[in-house]
């Protein structure tokens, strides 16, 4: 089945905001402090029960998935016509856009990992020695932050999806144009022989 740009730009802005709210959800419902339970020269935290880290985990996905559509939807063979990327990369505005949208996606996978994979160790090893411990969780705003980035990553990718669709106009434009000289030089510069003009 074919797929259009505005299809693929539907798909590439739909995964961003899924990301961005699961990410969203995750930080809001993650705890502030677990309750620390004094224990034989141990502290055990306790913590509420909440989907802080299956939340980043899938805000994380969705940003990888609009990460890899948002490439493909670049180099996706639209009505069959493929474009070299080197035609993409010579518009300098598509080629600025196509390594925002890289730095924007990776900025915000380490915003999004770091928080829900720390918030997973703090549940997984929750007794310490340490008897001033305070039952700290993963730092707050990361996972907000990796949020906003995610859904920021989608528009850039959106943007040189857009640039990208003109750059595409533009070559096969071209190649049309050149065909179309090289007809006319053709039609025009014809020179009928002389025993042919003698005949008639």
């Amino acid at each position: 089945m074919a797929v259009s740009v505005k299809q693929m730009s539907l798909i590439v802005a739909t995964l961003g905001v899924l990301s961005f709210i699961f990410g969203i959800i995750a930080e809001n419902k993650k705890p502030t402090a677990g309750t620390p339970i004094p224990g034989k020269d141990v502290v055990i935290c306790k913590y509420p029960s909440d989907p802080t880290v299956a939340l980043g985990y899938l805000s994380f996905a969705f940003l990888i998935a609009t990460t890899v559509s948002g490439w493909m939807s670049l180099v996706y063979p639209y009505k069959g016509k493929s474009v070299p990327q080197s035609a993409l990369f010579q518009s300098t505005s598509f080629a600025v856009f196509f390594i925002i949208a890289l730095l924007t996606s990776g900025l915000a996978a380490a915003l999004l990992l770091w928080p829900t994979i720390t918030e997973q160790l703090h549940l997984s090893h929750n007794v310490h020695h340490n008897l001033n411990t305070d039952c700290a969780t993963a730092k707050t705003g990361l996972l907000g932050g990796g949020a906003f980035l995610s859904l920021d990553s989608a528009l850039f990718w959106l943007v040189a999806l857009m640039l990208a669709d003109n750059a595409r106009e533009d070559y096969f434009d071209e190649g049309e144009d050149q065909k179309g000289q090289y007809g006319q030089v053709l039609a025009t510069d014809y020179v009928e022989p002389a025993h042919l003009k003698a005949s008639a």
